[in-house]
């Protein structure tokens, strides 16, 4: 009766763990903030594939800003991907954090459903600090297989300026800054008709 004791408070500390990776994985969505006022400085977004190394360029590109319009203010942050891919990945994420704390407590998931241990299992339990770690790796791998989208997407106060996704390539520095004069000249304070009756 003890040992069944234990084995519930394992299984409940496994689901606890799962819950809490997922939740602190999901992280907080931000609402932006909308811009009322012509006020503000304009503010240029990078979301970009931070699984394919594309911070590096990102950095690039906010050392270019900088210098050529220290007015416009940059943020930018990871590409999450659309569809099923980021809801496997956390998943996956999830389950990695269960199989590393059941081999560490050396619990045996197969026991929970009536199952026999297999020979793996008890290899897995045998060897643990070399299963941890190719758990941990192949749950990585895998995740960021998943979550790579190839993705540097730009946006100029929340209109689309650039999409790596739809051109296949990252934009010049040249045509950057094209696209950034044409929209900043439009968004400009327009000066006011003195004949406009109001």
């Amino acid at each position: 009766m003890e040992a069944l004791n234990g084995r519930n408070v394992a299984l409940l500390v496994l689901c606890l763990c799962a819950g809490y990776a997922l939740v602190v994985a999901e992280g907080e969505k931000e609402i932006p903030a909308t811009k009322f006022s012509q006020n503000i400085a304009p503010t240029m977004t990078f979301l970009y594939c931070y699984s394919c190394g594309y911070r590096k360029a990102f950095e690039d590109y906010v050392n270019l800003m900088g210098e050529k319009y220290p007015q416009i203010q940059v943020h930018g942050g990871n590409y999450d991907p659309p569809g099923l891919n980021y809801y496997l990945s956390k998943l996956i994420f999830a389950l990695k954090i269960i199989i590393i704390v059941s081999v560490v407590s050396a619990v045996s998931p197969f026991t929970f459903f009536g199952l026999n241990t297999p020979s793996w299992w008890s290899h897995l339990q045998a060897n643990k600090i070399y299963a941890c770690m190719m758990i941990f790796f192949l749950g990585n791998m895998l995740e960021g297989q998943l979550i790579s989208s190839g993705a540097f997407e730009i946006t100029l106060n929340d209109v689309p300026v650039w999409s790596k996704l739809q051109t296949g390539r990252f934009p010049s520095p040249e045509v950057l800054f094209q696209i950034i004069d044409n929209h900043l000249q439009f968004t400009e304070k327009v000066q006011e008709n003195p004949d406009f009756v109001k």
